[in-house]
């Protein structure tokens, strides 16, 4: 088993992109914004400056971050597995809460690409590990930070 962090395709091209953007747009503006604060007399006093350059600072340390997940993440194109109704790295599945009838949907993603707002929850989240390995029609228990949540598989899909 490889020590590499998964990441969907999807997810790694957002990723690409985001880096390329910092590349090519926002470096170039930090450094124009620094040079112009310089022109303006002593660096000492100078907020604009010392701004840009804390902006300048943060910009750098996200390209390092995202060049460092994406050399080391192991991309996996969902379109090409074929798992049929079993719950997999990548599957986007609809649940319903047993307890209160609420339907939801999830995909199971990467570390590196989970943001809960966009239904895309981590491998490594207690709701995913409960997820793996069912089939649809399969009911699930899994602790959640705020109890013990009971929820059934409605459908599997991938995209």
């Amino acid at each position: 088993m490889s020590n590499r962090p998964p990441i969907t395709k999807v997810g790694s091209d957002r990723l690409r992109a985001e880096l390329t953007k910092l590349k090519s747009e926002d470096r170039p503006h930090i450094i124009a914004a620094i040079a112009e604060a310089r022109e303006h007399g002593d660096l000492k006093e100078n907020a604009e400056y010392h701004a840009a350059r804390e902006l300048q600072g943060l910009i750098e340390a996200r390209i390092a971050q995202l060049e460092g997940l994406l050399s080391n993440a192991e991309v996996i194109d969902v379109s090409k597995l074929n798992p049929g109704s079993k719950v997999v790295f990548g599957a986007v599945v609809d649940l319903e809460d047993e307890d209160s009838g609420t339907a939801v949907t999830y995909q199971i993603v990467g570390d590196l690409e989970a943001d809960i707002k966009q239904g895309l929850i981590a491998v490594s989240s207690p709701i995913a590990r409960a997820l793996i390995g069912k089939l649809e029609g399969d009911s699930l228990e899994f602790t959640a930070p705020n109890g013990v949540k009971h929820y059934e598989i409605i459908a599997v899909r991938y995209a």
